[in-house]
């Protein structure tokens, strides 16, 4: 009884309060109805949305497939790069100095940068692999792959067969903490100031770019 009567109480107060408006309370009542204008507006977007990709595909637009964001591959000839990870190396981390291996300390204010590849040859022969790659930043400064000798390093101008990835299967870097292959850049301080950086992979079918995600 007693707290059936405090329960009244408090429910006549909180509506004595939201009578005289001094809880804050707004007093209840039903929502209005929703216009017929406002439950038209769904439609009118959904029906705009399809005029917009009509007129996209009348001009002819197409997406760049070989300007991609980093995690999603990029298709050159016959082979199908993705870049599946990157970032900054430290040379006296465990991990990070197995992927600097042979390569001597970066010079002040400059950095060691991992790119770490997966690439699908999808036909059935053998095919060459980039023998080069390149960091562009947004004020054109290039920088060139540095040569690697840890057992994670993509092999730049290598070939992998048919039916076949790099890294190879239960290779040190496919087994690895990443599972992907290894491309080592040094890069200056002031790089990170001149983002977005863009990788760049030469191809005989044209020339793939990588946004990087830094």
């Amino acid at each position: 009884m007693q707290i059936k009567t405090f329960a009244n109480r408090f429910a006549k107060a909180s509506y004595g309060h939201r009578r005289s408006g001094t809880s804050g309370f707004a007093p209840y009542r039903l929502p209005p109805p929703m216009s017929r204008r406002l439950l038209q507006l769904p439609a009118l977007a959904a029906a705009l949305i399809v005029v917009l990709s009509l007129l996209a595909a009348g001009c002819g637009y197409e997406s760049d497939e070989t300007h991609v964001e980093e995690g999603e591959p990029v298709t050159l000839g016959e082979l199908k790069y993705n870049v599946i990870f990157s970032r900054f190396l430290n040379p006296d981390d465990n991990e990070d100095s197995a992927y600097l291996e042979g390569l001597p300390k970066p010079p002040p204010g400059s950095a060691y940068f991992g790119v770490f590849f997966e690439v699908q040859n999808e036909s059935d022969d053998p095919q060459r692999l980039a023998d080069e790659f390149t960091i562009t930043d947004i004020d054109h400064s290039k920088f060139e792959a540095v040569e690697s000798e840890s057992l994670y390093a993509f092999p730049v101008g290598g070939e992998v067969e048919g039916q076949e990835q790099i890294p190879v299967l239960d290779s040190t870097a496919q087994q690895g903490p990443i599972e992907g292959a290894a491309v080592i850049f040094e890069l200056p301080a002031e790089a990170l100031e001149n983002r977005p950086l863009e990788l760049e992979i030469p191809s005989p079918e044209g020339q793939g770019q990588v946004t990087l995600d830094l």
